[in-house]
Order: C-alpha cells, then structure tokens, then sequence
C-alpha cells in the first residue's frame, strides 16, 4: 500500500516507521531538519529499551506527488485543514483519508476532502514521546481501532488492517467507531478539560469538591448529548471511570493543561468543542461545555 503519513510527530513516527516496513510509505513535515534527517538516518525509535531504526521516505512538499492508497493525518486536530489543503494532490477519487486524532468531530473537516465511504476514524493506544530529532520512544503499543461512518463498499477495512498488521500493530474493525470514541471523549471533555482551566495535576479532579463537582456537571452534559447521537452512555459508569482516572494518575499532566503552560494552542475545539456542535445538532443545551470553550480560548490568547 502507498501511504503519506502527515505530521513527523511522537505519533506520526511511530506509525509511519512501522508501516515502512510492508509499505511504500511518505513521511510529510513542515520542519526541513525533522525531514532532512529522516531522508539521512530513518526514524529511530526505543521499543522495550532497544533502538531500532526504520528508513520510510520524508518530504516536506507533495507538489507534483501523485495520489497515495491512505493518508495517515497525524497533526494537531486544529491544523487538519491546512495540511490536507496544503497535501491536496496526494488524494485522488481512490485514497481514503484516516484519522486517529483526539477528540470527535473530524469528520466535519475530511468531507471536505473525501467523501465518507473514503473517511477511516479511529483511536490508538498507542502512546510516545519525541527525544530527540528523529528520534522517538515509543512508550506501549496498544490496539488501533478504526471504523468507518457510510458503508465500507469496497472492503477497504480489511486491506487496511492486513497493511497494518503485517507491520507490527494490532487493529480492531468496529461496526459502531463514534461509541468507541465518545468513551475515550468523555475523559477529554471533563477531567482533562478541567485540569487545563485549574493548571492542576490530574489526581487534584478527585480530591477537590468543586473541581469534582464541575468535571461532574461536564460529564452529564456530555452523556446527555451521546444518548441524543443514539449512543450508550451512563453517567454514574462515566463519573466512575474518570475518577479512578484521576486517582490513578495523581500527577498526570493532561495535554489541554500543557498546552497551556507552554503558550501553545490546545485542540478543545474538536474535544469540548466537538460536543457543543453535537449538542447543536440534537437541540440539547451544554451551558458548561460552552464556557469551557470560551475559556480556554481566552487562556490561549492570554498565554500568547
């Protein structure tokens, strides 16, 4: 399969130096030095304390490149956009366009570029972290779950998940994907939510009453909003997930929250924000999630 992996990030390395293994595969970046040392030395990577080094090609432009088989969009949500515009002749009437971003709603920005039988959306377990140029720890390799939100007419699922596991991931094919990814959204949209507005680590949710109360009142909004999409979600099994959560990760430190600190803009627009425009859609009011939007945007702009 011939993909374009966009983003050269902790992630993005991670699944483009895998997928080079099996694969014709296109690292695309912004940064020159990031691209220039992929071309001359690979992707590096720590795995279980050993090095390993993976040689996909990188281009910081795909002017004059013909359309690839699968773009692998690994940038921050908020620059989504602008890299599928700025990569518009890697996708043809063929290619599928996959994300494994955080947060929902992403679909909103790929129909822009492909239709939905061509938009794979999906989540990842997997987790790293940049060292150095080139160079990245992968911290655990987890399932990739993916799915599709209009019929996968041309069996493009199983291709993909056979591309993927001959290269090292596990990947799960799911009939109902915005289940999958409004669970793992409930954490984002009020615990990690919350620690961004507070600056706090994330066990100070769990031992503070009004913290608590507020990730509470996010989680309802949030729950009340998936039941309106027609999916499951149960209030009392939510609070209970994203209080061990905050208890088990007591100085966790949330990417909403360092984002902030580092005077970086965050991605609540496709997490906190993604359940406003939901809530839009099923004419259910979120004054909570709404504030918290605003709220953060304001932080970034202070920050800045």
């Amino acid at each position: 399969m011939k993909i374009a992996v966009i983003g050269a990030g902790a992630m993005g390395s991670i699944y483009g130096a895998h997928l080079s293994l099996n694969n014709e595969v296109y690292m695309v970046d912004t940064a020159p030095a990031v691209v220039e040392h992929i071309e001359k030395e690979g992707i590096k990577l720590l795995e279980n304390n050993e090095e390993h080094v993976y040689r996909p090609n990188a281009v910081t432009s795909t002017a004059g490149m013909k359309p690839v088989d699968l773009v692998l969009l690994f940038v921050k949500s908020l620059y989504s956009k602008g890299a599928l515009e700025a990569n518009r002749s890697l996708i043809g009437p063929e290619t599928y366009v996959m994300t494994l971003q955080n947060g929902s709603g992403h679909e909103d920005i790929l129909e822009e570029f492909v239709s939905r039988d061509h938009m794979v959306i999906g989540t990842t377990e997997d987790n790293g972290a940049v060292l150095g140029l080139g160079y990245v720890k992968r911290g655990g390799a987890g399932n990739t779950n993916v799915g599709m939100l209009a019929e996968d007419q041309e069996l493009f699922l199983p291709k993909l998940k056979q591309a993927f596991e001959c290269c090292g991931f596990t990947v799960n094919v799911h009939s109902n994907i915005q289940q999958l990814i409004w669970n793992k959204l409930f954490t984002n949209v009020s615990l990690s939510a919350v620690t961004g507005i507070l600056q706090v680590d994330m066990g100070y949710i769990a031992s503070n009453e009004h913290a608590w109360n507020m990730t509470a009142r996010l989680i309802k909004e949030a729950a009340a909003v998936a039941r309106g999409l027609g999916l499951h979600a149960d209030d009392e099994e939510i609070m209970e997930k994203v209080r061990k959560t905050s208890e088990m990760s007591p100085k966790g430190c949330t990417s909403i929250r360092a984002d902030l600190q580092n005077g970086r803009k965050t991605e609540v627009d496709t997490i906190s924000g993604s359940v406003v425009r939901a809530a839009r859609k099923c004419g259910i009011p979120v004054p909570t999630h709404e504030f918290v939007v605003e709220t953060i945007h304001a932080m970034e702009d202070k920050s800045r």
